[in-house]
Formats: structure tokens, sequence, C-alpha cells
């Protein structure tokens, strides 16, 4: 739409007024995201969001940024949300271990609903970007450990408890055996929400013991790293150890999904931050310096939730996570979008398709950015200015996850937000396009049935 069609009251065109004085229009060249680059200097984590999982536009600016900081700034890895056994096998292509041999064979990892959220052509680009800048003699000129790509995510329960028994057989094979023990409680409710169901009527063993145990005992192998063990091995023992913090961790979620209220939702960002800290100390040990990390993930996830309505029912996220912990040591940065399309499914597990995103709702923060001059834009939060002091005011604001469901838009996919405690920067692009799958678009592969509904974020 033009425009001068958009409808705006006087406040609203004031603000749009400020957002126009202070925002920096994106053109497309490699300097419009100085001001993210910029600010992420001496900064120990930068979060990247999006308003869908879907949208292609998202993926290459946050490629662009990451981009940079890897080059400018030393950053160590990329921290998606995505299941870790999945992203590993992306990690091992982008080290140089042998296989999978390339870089569409290692996002074919990912297998299960919603495939098309990595197995797609921008996230094909950076992959492949990323294997080059760590190829061998680009390695050897700086000196130090590849860049790594990793998962965030606790879906995986079922594959990341074979992952370890497998390590295990090939390590220490009575190790392997004790997990199998351990790991037998889950036998019959690796459908994970059955787990869950079986677990709050009581009519299972609770399995947290053995899978907190199990923990353990990968962890304390983390000594053989103070003796010698090669990076490459160090790199394969502290992946084994995350498949064990996981199960750990999807145990309890799967048991809390039944239960009313947030704690599934909380359950799930903790391990997400859990997985950050654990990440930083292993790449520090690798590095002997600082691990600085870049996280792919949604807004729901990156943003502040203290400055939205999650606060009203209980619920935390990452990005609220990462600030009582870093503080200004943190940059969270929002990327958003008021119309254009999107790849998604109509409801769970179901094949996705392009679908097209609807105008955004009056008086929302989409709906305020379409209204200024530059169609797509950067605009830092962090200053105190008229245009943060409008956008303070609490809005709507969209998030569409792996599900769009256009007919119920306002329940569906609107939260209320105070923009400039929630981000610090916001990133918007009035159109964006949808992502180009890798592989048709599908249902979910029904091998392992661990899954992310109801929330699908």
């Amino acid at each position: 739409m033009l425009k001068d069609e958009v409808q705006m009251s006087q406040s609203e065109t004031a603000g749009i007024d400020a957002i126009n004085q202070y925002a920096v229009a994106l053109t497309g060249s490699s300097s419009d995201y100085d001001g993210i680059v910029a600010a992420a200097r001496e900064k120990a984590l930068v979060l990247l969001g999006e308003s869908t999982h879907g949208s292609a536009e998202f993926y290459r600016a946050r490629a662009e940024i990451s981009r940079r900081l890897i080059e400018e700034e030393g950053f160590a890895a990329v921290v998606v949300e995505a299941d870790w056994p999945d992203a590993f096998a992306v990690n091992r292509y982008v080290w140089g271990m042998g296989q999978p041999s390339s870089a569409e064979a290692a996002l074919a990892a990912f297998e299960r609903f919603p495939q098309w959220m990595w197995r797609n052509r921008e996230t094909l680009d950076f992959v492949e970007w990323l294997a080059a800048y760590n190829a061998p003699e680009k390695l050897h000129d700086r000196e130090s450990r590849p860049t790594g790509f990793y998962g965030l995510d606790l879906y995986s329960m079922s594959a990341s408890a074979q992952a370890v028994v497998s390590y295990l057989e090939r390590y220490d094979p009575p190790a392997a055996q004790r997990a199998r023990q351990r790991y037998g409680c889950l036998d019959h409710f690796f459908l994970g929400s059955g787990y869950g169901l079986n677990q709050d009527l009581g009519l299972s063993k609770a399995c947290e013991q053995d899978l907190s145990e199990q923990l353990l005992d990968l962890q304390n192998r983390a000594w053989k790293r103070l003796v010698g063990l090669g990076l490459a091995a160090d790199e394969q023992r502290f992946a084994a150890e995350q498949n064990a913090r996981l199960v750990s961790n999807a145990e309890r979620y799967y048991r809390a999904m039944f239960r009313a209220g947030p704690e599934s939702w909380n359950q799930r960002d903790q391990h997400m931050f859990e997985t950050l800290e654990a990440l930083r100390e292993h790449l520090g040990h690798q590095l002997g310096d600082e691990a600085r990390l870049i996280v792919w993930a949604h807004n729901s996830h990156v943003g502040n939730a203290a400055a939205t309505d999650m606060a009203n029912s209980g619920q935390t996220n990452l990005g609220e996570l990462v600030r009582r912990q870093y503080g200004e040591r943190a940059l969270l940065v929002g990327l958003q979008t008021a119309e254009g399309d999107v790849i998604a499914a109509d409801d769970w597990d179901e094949p996705a398709r392009s679908m097209v995103v609807r105008r955004p709702l009056d008086g929302s923060y989409e709906a305020i950015f379409q209204g200024c001059s530059a169609e797509d834009l950067l605009l830092d939060l962090r200053p105190k200015n008229a245009a943060t002091a409008f956008l303070a005011e609490p809005r709507l604001q969209r998030a569409i996850g792996v599900v769009y469901r256009p007919e119920s838009e306002r329940q569906s996919h609107y939260l209320r937000a105070s923009l400039p405690a929630q981000f610090d920067f916001i990133v918007h692009f009035d159109r964006t396009s949808g992502v180009t799958p890798l592989s048709p678009l599908v249902a979910a592969n029904q091998r392992d049935l661990d899954e992310t509904y109801p929330s699908g974020l």
C-alpha cells in the first residue's frame, strides 16, 4: 500500500516524524548495519531476532550482521533456534570434519517439522560462507579455532539420547551401557508429550535423577581436555555433554507441558540460556579467551520478556535472562515486517506454503514503522530522544511462528510490548518475501515425534 494511505493520529504523525529523524534507511550496502556492529564491540552476546520463522529478509540481514561480527569483531559462534544434533551436523561441516561433505547435506539433518526454518537457500548461503571462512589456509592465518554453528533448542530428546550412547560406545563402552540403562526409563515415552502426560498422571517413574546422573558422568569427562585432548575430539566430547544436558532438560519440559501455567515455556528458554552459558565456557577454554556469541532466534525469545505482556502471565525468556546476567554486555536486536509473503503452515505438522502476511493492525508497531519515509530502516532504541519516548508507549506487536492463522491474527499473533525496553535496536522491513526451501514443503518426518507444539515459536 502507499505510504500516504496509512491513517495516523496527530501524535502518531509526530512520532513518525521523530523516527524519520533518527532512523537509518537501509540501502542494501555493506554499511547498513554499521550501528549494530559498532554497538557490538565489547559485547559478550548479540541476539538477533525475527518476527516470523519464514521471511528471507530476516535470514539475509542476520547473515550480513553475523559475517561482519565474525570478521571484524572476532565472534566465536552462531547459535540458532534449532535442535542441538541437527545444528551440530552443520557445525561438523563448517569445521571441515569430513562428514557431511556439503552444506546442503549438512542442512538435510533438519528432517522434522518445520524443515524449511533452517533447510532453506538463505541459511545455505551463510553456511557455505562460514565453511569458506573456516578453510584451513584462512584459519591458519588467523591462528584461531574454527567459528562454530550450534543449536539452542531442546526438542530432540530421543535423538540426543541416541547420540550420547553412540558417542560412549565409541570411547567408553561400559559408560555406554550405563547410559542405556538410565535412558531406559524413557523407552516407552519417546513421543515426548506422551511422557509428560504419564508423568503428570503419576503413571510412570520419573527419570529426572537418572538423566541428571548421566549428565554428570559426561561432565566429568571434561577433565580430559586438560590433558591434551585434541580440539576436534574436545568438540565431539562437548557435543555429547550437551546432548545429555538436553535430554535432562527436555524431560522436565515434557513433564511441565501438561500443567497449566508458564512452566514449560520458561523451562525451554532456561535451557536456551544454559546452552549459551555452557558454550561460552567450552569455547572460552578452547580460545583461551572470552567467547562472544551471536544468537539467531524469534523475537519472542530474543527480546526482553519483562517489557511485554508475557511478564503478566509469569513467562520469562532468553532475552530477559541474558539481560539480567549480562546487562549492557548484551545487545538485543529485533527484526520485524509489515506485509509481504511468508513460508508457514496452517497448523502444526501440516505442509508449509507461501502465505500472504496481512496488513498490520492500526496502532501496532508494524503499522507505525510502515508510515515512515524509508521502507526499510534501522533504529537505535537506546538513546533518550523523541522517537524512543514515542515508542516507549506499549503497543501491539506481531509474532508469527511456524504456524500462521491470519483469520484469527489478533488473538493468535499479537502481544503488547514497549519496544525500547524490549530491544536495543529494531530493524524494519516494509515488505518481505518467503524463504526458499531446499526441499518440497511436506509434513514432518514421523520417525522422531519429539515436538515443539503447542508454542511453535
